[in-house]
């Protein structure tokens, strides 16, 4: 018998006596849905499969990989594109990971109308808390397209943004308290709530962004907000990124709240016409097409200024989510046409034109390039740039986009995460001396190294 197959039986048999045998897996074949991410460019090899139901059960498996020196990946929904939930290729490591997936943490509790917070299990998600929050009169302010795979863990773990930033900000402005396992076994639990609690250092606001790099987020207690009341959803063709970013401000009222404002180029949507069986939606072709979401009662009141533009507007649910389609189908459009390299990052808004007009420059030219998009949240600078034809082990696309966008003073990450992806390229946008102090806080919670080597820092 093989060293592996030793630890993979030895730690096994003490998991299944933690979590049960059915939630402890190591058949290649079942294995197989956790060992590689949706981008499908990242994947590896793991020990084996634990499935915890509870945090007394994650923080009794976590001191069992501890005393084992086994180190542990940590994956939710694994909707990541980063590699940063999936555990690095095989042979690439001394030792094999357990990979500990949180998809049975899905409790969720009452909202509480008084402080319009809710505590929720770390594996429900993000779909199933909107829903739930909903059904009590109040609204969680991240959403995403992948709102029915994608956890609240994970989005968490990674500060996910998403479509309505402009309006709540991103996952770290949503969290209130945290409960997570250290990689020793030990649990930190402050969920309490309490907006005002000056008592040293906010432990939980570390997990927020930190990949699963410190330890197991298990549970959040989450901010919630009152509903925003109907909306009006217009589309509206461009000339360029400068006219849309133009557009954002001018089109939205005095008295209207900017929701969204998103922005799609011409062959992303050609690419979800097809994918969808959608018409192209204004009178023209445009280069760009602006997407904007406005508070305003529904009537299109909040939309001024736009007596010459080629616009449509929605007011109806069912305009509004056909006109979210466009936009919303990017990724898995360019999925559609084999493995794609999917960039994610963000500009300072007075560079994003700029920025763009350079990417679609250096992407275009790139050698072998089939379709490529550059698109995304204009109204908070995050671009998302898919690019289809170079071989998906070629970095040196990926590395031509994140120069260009830190020669703007971007960052190579606007929000799904560093993951094992860019861990080489964290110093384009982060100095030595924050690259160190994140690494001493990583020393600190996790001295052998063990929660998800090799993400975030190279």
């Amino acid at each position: 018998m093989t060293d592996i197959n030793r630890t993979r039986e030895g730690l096994a048999g003490r998991l299944e006596g933690i979590v049960g045998a059915g939630h402890v897996l190591t058949d290649a074949l079942v294995m197989a849905q956790y060992l590689e991410d949706w981008s499908r460019r990242w994947r590896g090899a793991a020990l084996l499969v634990v499935r915890p139901g509870s945090t007394a059960e994650v923080a009794a498996v976590m001191a069992a990989c501890h005393e084992a020196r086994v180190p542990v990946i940590v994956q939710g929904g694994n909707t990541g594109l980063v590699g940063g939930s999936v555990p690095p290729a095989a042979g690439s490591t001394d030792a094999l990971p357990v990979l500990l997936s949180t998809r049975r943490l899905t409790e969720m509790g009452a909202v509480d109308p008084l402080t319009g917070q809710v505590t929720v299990g770390a594996g429900a998600t993000l779909g199933d808390v909107q829903r739930h929050v909903a059904a009590a009169g109040w609204h969680y302010g991240v959403d995403l397209a992948a709102r029915d795979s994608a956890t609240i863990g994970g989005t968490v773990a990674t500060n996910a943004g998403g479509i309505h930033v402009v309006a709540f900000g991103m996952t770290r402005m949503q969290v209130v308290g945290i409960e997570a396992v250290l990689p020793d076994g030990a649990v930190l639990s402050h969920l309490a709530g309490m907006l005002k609690d000056n008592t040293g250092y906010d432990l939980g606001s570390l997990f927020c962004g930190s990949e699963g790099t410190l330890g197991v987020i298990t549970a959040i207690r989450l901010r919630l907000h009152r509903p925003v009341g109907r909306t009006t959803v217009a589309l509206i063709g461009c000339a360029s990124y400068d006219e849309a970013l133009a557009l954002m401000t001018s089109a939205v009222g005095p008295t209207a709240r900017l929701i969204a404002a998103e922005v799609t180029d011409e062959k992303g949507m050609e690419l979800a016409m097809d994918l969808r069986g959608l018409p192209w939606p204004l009178a023209a072709r445009h280069p760009l097409v602006l997407l904007l979401e406005v508070a305003d009662g529904g009537d299109a009141s909040g939309l001024v200024g736009l007596d010459d533009a080629d616009v449509v507007v929605g007011f109806d649910a069912s305009e509004q989510s056909r006109f979210w389609a466009y936009r919303e189908a990017q990724g898995e459009a360019f999925s559609a046409l084999g493995v794609t390299h999917k960039l994610d990052v963000s500009v300072p808004l007075p560079s994003l034109a700029a920025c763009c007009d350079e990417l679609r420059g250096i992407v275009g030219a790139y050698p072998g390039m089939v379709a490529f998009g550059v698109f995304g949240h204009l109204a908070d600078g995050n671009i998302h740039v898919e690019m289809h034809g170079p071989d998906a082990d070629d970095p040196a696309p990926d590395l031509a986009v994140l120069r260009c966008v830190a020669r703007y003073g971007g960052s190579i990450s606007a929000e799904h995460g560093v993951g094992r992806a860019k861990a080489a390229q964290l110093h384009l946008c982060r100095s030595e001396a924050e690259i160190a102090a994140m690494r001493a806080v990583k020393a600190a919670w996790d001295p052998e190294g063990l929660m998800n080597p090799g993400v975030i820092f190279a």
